[in-house]
């Protein structure tokens, strides 16, 4: 006989988010105030909140809006970077975005997964490094412990789920390389 999930066993208590509990609920009216919403368009405001929130955040940092951001005090944002619309930044650990990359509208970049071998479905983590110039497709996703190396782009609708090469396309679900990325 098969063993079953069984959620009400489920037990993440080892998890630290990285701040306090007032920390947290500030940051989620602040983040439905200014991030979540559709009628906050002033970029620097945003980029001084987050570093406000403990994020690493470098100059002319472009966040469109609608963007949501789990813990900013696990993000570091590199110069010149843009976040689109809709974007899900689900920082339960560190996520590194290098400078002048672009995650595009409705991209997730994803740090936790749940242990779905045991019945407890365990949290599990893993951190997400995005490299300098990396380009993140509209509607594309970058699961748990993926590196995308310097220039690598993940194309509209694709799902990372092993690390990019450098100056590689990668297409598709599962993401795989389709040519290199030339550049002029």
């Amino acid at each position: 006989m098969q063993s079953e999930t069984n959620l009400s066993q489920y037990n993440n208590s080892w998890y630290n988010t990285g701040a306090g509990s007032i920390k947290r609920i500030v940051w989620f009216y602040v983040s439905a105030l200014f991030f979540q919403s559709k009628f906050f368009p002033i970029v620097g405001l945003k980029s001084s909140l987050l570093r406000l929130f403990g994020a690493k955040v470098g100059k002319g940092v472009m966040i469109k809006p609608c963007v949501h951001i789990k813990y900013p005090w696990n993000v570091e944002i590199g110069d010149y970077a843009w976040i689109g619309e809709d974007v899900w930044i689900d920082s339960l650990v560190l996520i590194k975005i290098g400078k002048n990359a672009c995650i595009s509208q409705g991209a997730y970049i994803l740090t936790g997964n749940h242990n779905y071998t045991l019945t407890t479905f365990d949290l599990m983590v893993k951190e997400v490094m995005i490299e300098d110039g990396v380009w993140i497709g509209a509607k594309s996703v970058v699961c748990p412990g993926v590196h995308c190396a310097s220039h690598s782009i993940l194309a509209v609708g694709s799902v990372a789920t092993k690390n990019l090469e450098p100056y590689s396309i990668y297409q598709g679900n599962p993401a795989v390389k389709v040519r290199e990325r030339k550049m002029k």
